[in-house]
């Protein structure tokens, strides 16, 4: 945060997404419906989403150097990323168009009560590369300093990509979601991996309800090979191992009005940390304070602070005295 306040790094480390865009389809309403239920909403809207783009839109908001490629059809759905992506000003260079299948979608109802949600995702294009799609993504992974991926596009594809850029010396950022096994040579591959507390659990085995829980799900993914564990605990706040320390950040007394799209803005949020040369601790921190101010907001890229915001907030709170302590509420 110091960097940020000080008008930002003359270092910038280039950063890369790699990941999913569809559109998101959210219904809000006063509660969330049960199964074979039908709910009476109160708020509609269409935007531009998908794990990959909110990340890749909340981490250059957030003052990252960042490149963002994903898969996407030619149609109405895809125009939601175009414009948002020109409006904002993140470049469209590595976007990847499918003549023949069609952008996908996810479908959200908020609680409007609660701000909770339900998501069905149906990834569409962004689902499948195509062989000749790939030598671009490539170029792009080895050439950043940290590469950030998702598992809603192909995971074998993620793990290829992976296994590439580790190997030219790139920083490789896994957000396991939706959560799948990982194999050995992914996990090798991996500097940092940011569950949350359920992908948590269906990546160990261990229920994260506590920092106790959280180390032992931590050593099991530093067995496996991970250099660095975070996992995101929805209202528990954030935890954060580099293998020899660690630390759990909470959350800020904020008031919630949409969740959706929370973890993105965390992910996104510490790889603009990160990019602006802060230590992991640090990048963590400013990743929690970009989640808590998405929260605020309805919506998933929308959602996302500008630096404006983040700046605001920081000096509000008194985050500019230096030091992992000055960032906790």
């Amino acid at each position: 945060c110091r960097r940020i306040a000080n008008g930002g790094n003359s270092q910038m480390i280039r950063t890369a997404v790699i990941g999913s865009f569809v559109a998101d389809l959210m219904a809000m309403a006063p509660r969330l419906p049960a199964r074979g239920e039908t709910v009476m909403g109160s708020l509609f809207r269409t935007g531009a989403g998908g794990k990959g783009f909110n990340q890749a839109v909340a981490a250059h908001l957030a003052g990252a150097d960042i490149q963002f490629a994903s898969r996407m059809g030619r149609d109405a759905y895809a125009g939601l990323a175009v414009e948002t992506m020109e409006r904002i000003g993140l470049s469209t260079e590595h976007l990847v168009w499918s003549e023949r299948d069609a952008t996908g979608a996810a479908l959200i109802c908020v609680d409007s009560e609660a701000g909770g949600n339900q998501i069905v995702v149906v990834p569409g294009a962004c689902g499948h590369f195509e062989e000749e799609d790939l030598p671009p993504l490539f170029g792009l992974a080895g050439s950043c300093g940290y590469l950030l991926m998702q598992l809603e596009i192909d995971q074998h594809l993620v793990e290829r990509l992976a296994q590439s850029a580790a190997a030219q010396g790139v920083r490789v950022i896994l957000n396991p979601a939706p959560a799948a096994p990982l194999s050995a040579k992914l996990c090798e591959a991996l500097y940092l991996v940011t569950p949350n507390e359920v992908e948590a659990a269906q990546l160990t085995g261990v229920t994260c309800k506590s920092r106790t829980d959280c180390r032992r799900a931590a050593r099991i993914l530093l067995e496996r090979g991970i250099k660095h564990i975070v996992i995101t605990l929805g209202s528990q706040g954030v935890y954060c191992c580099d293998g020899t320390r660690d630390i759990l950040f909470p959350n800020y007394d904020l008031p919630v009005v949409d969740t959706t799209g929370a973890g993105d803005a965390f992910n996104g949020g510490l790889l603009a940390g990160l990019s602006q040369g802060m230590d992991l601790f640090d990048a963590v921190a400013y990743g929690a304070v970009v989640s808590n101010l998405s929260v605020t907001k309805v919506g998933t890229a929308a959602a996302m602070p500008s630096l404006a915001e983040i700046r605001q907030f920081t000096q509000k709170h008194g985050m500019l005295k230096g030091g992992i302590q000055s960032l906790l509420p």
